[in-house]
């Protein structure tokens, strides 16, 4: 005779497996929720220091990090095509765009001007 399993052991490994997915669910949105703070911290901060820098070129590289970091919040979202986007457009333009308008018109230091 071939020995039959008893309902309720299958019905606590069913039980176990459920328990088991709910505490790793619960432990991604932790995760998930610490990415954001961090991200979001990032975002906050690159975002201040475009603002409160003095020297244009730090600026224009902290405006690139702020602009990568939205392209996360996007990743992060399921919305990895508009996260391509972002970082086509915005870090790769816009900020190039920035970064040569810099390199043109800065001026040079070294170059003393004699008048007689």
């Amino acid at each position: 005779m071939v020995p039959r399993a008893d309902p309720r052991s299958r019905e606590t490994k069913e039980e176990s497996s459920k328990g088991r997915r709910k505490e790793s669910q619960s432990k991604m949105a932790l995760y998930e929720s610490i990415a954001f703070a961090l991200f979001a911290l990032v975002t906050v901060g690159s975002a201040a220091g475009v603002v409160l820098v003095r020297d244009v070129w730090h600026s224009a590289l902290l405006l690139g990090v702020s602009l990568v970091s939205v392209a996360v919040f996007y990743i992060m979202n399921q919305a990895a095509f508009v996260a391509t986007m972002q970082i086509l457009v915005y870090v790769g333009g816009v900020l190039i765009l920035i970064t040569f308008a810099v390199m043109l018109t800065r001026e040079d230091e070294s170059v003393v001007e004699v008048t007689p």
